[in-house]
């Protein structure tokens, strides 16, 4: 519907191939220096924030030659399972008491070839600690030039700051809490996703912009979703320009009121 009615070839808000904003850039140029040395790096953050957007574009470097990325995003299992993915990511064929000694000496064949390794972990703060420890002690022993990167929520940064975990935290090399953008940043956002798909700035109006960043809350996926509704409902009424109108017809919505409103609504 809106490529049809705004006459483009590609959707804003919903595109595959999202630029790094400019903290994200940094954590990925950071996490890319850290590989040289062996490196550790934790990247925390709420919800929506943009860390499954780092985790895309660590896993694009696999198109160079010399880079091996390896992601594992089930990690509400044992740590036998996720030396499973890890050896399937690996295309490796071992028992389960051979696997970690597999994984060993294919991270070896890897330096060898001269390639860096990259090892994601997405939703890392559902990990037990005592797997997260076992995971640690597995990559002391790979070679240098890889990268362990766990992604999760902010209580993961919160349970390796207590002393019991002190001998993990004291192996991270480099960690990052991506904070909620501010209201110019998420207008920025919208600006280039808009420019993207070659439509005009003007396609929001001041209105619209103003409350969506502030509905969103410096949410980077709360804004995107919002964008993208308000644009189908203004295309839903033929209309090429997104005025708050359409906005609040995406606010109104169940999912986007709060809970103190939903319980508010039952009452009544």
């Amino acid at each position: 519907m809106i490529k049809s009615m705004l006459g483009i070839t590609k959707e804003p808000f919903n595109r595959e191939a999202l630029s790094l904003l400019p903290q994200q850039k940094t954590i990925v140029e950071m996490i890319k220096s850290h590989a040289a040395q062996g490196g550790f790096s934790v990247i925390t953050g709420m919800p929506g924030v943009g860390k499954s957007v780092i985790c895309k574009h660590v896993e694009k470097m696999q198109d160079d030659r010399k880079i091996t990325v390896v992601s594992c995003s089930r990690t509400m299992h044992t740590y036998l399972n996720i030396l499973k993915q890890l050896a399937e990511s690996f295309r490796l064929d071992a028992k389960d008491k051979q696997l970690e000694k597999a994984l060993i000496q294919n991270a070896f064949d890897h330096i060898k070839a001269r390639k860096t390794l990259y090892v994601l972990i997405d939703e890392a703060h559902l990990l037990e600690m005592q797997v997260l420890r076992k995971l640690r002690l597995l990559f002391d022993k790979f070679p240098r030039t890889n990268n362990l990167v766990l992604l999760g929520q902010p209580d993961l940064m919160y349970y390796l700051t207590l002393t019991v975990n002190q001998d993990i935290k004291g192996r991270i090399t480099y960690s990052k809490n991506i904070v909620p953008l501010n209201d110019d940043d998420l207008e920025n956002y919208i600006i280039k996703e808009l420019e993207a798909v070659r439509l005009g700035i003007n396609t929001f109006d001041t209105g619209a912009i103003d409350l969506i960043t502030r509905s969103a809350q410096g949410n980077l996926r709360l804004c995107r979703n919002l964008c993208y509704s308000s644009l189908l409902e203004a295309c839903k009424e033929t209309r090429k320009i997104v005025t708050i109108s359409d906005v609040n017809s995406v606010l109104i919505q169940p999912h986007w009121r709060s809970h103190e409103e939903l319980l508010k609504q039952q009452v009544s």
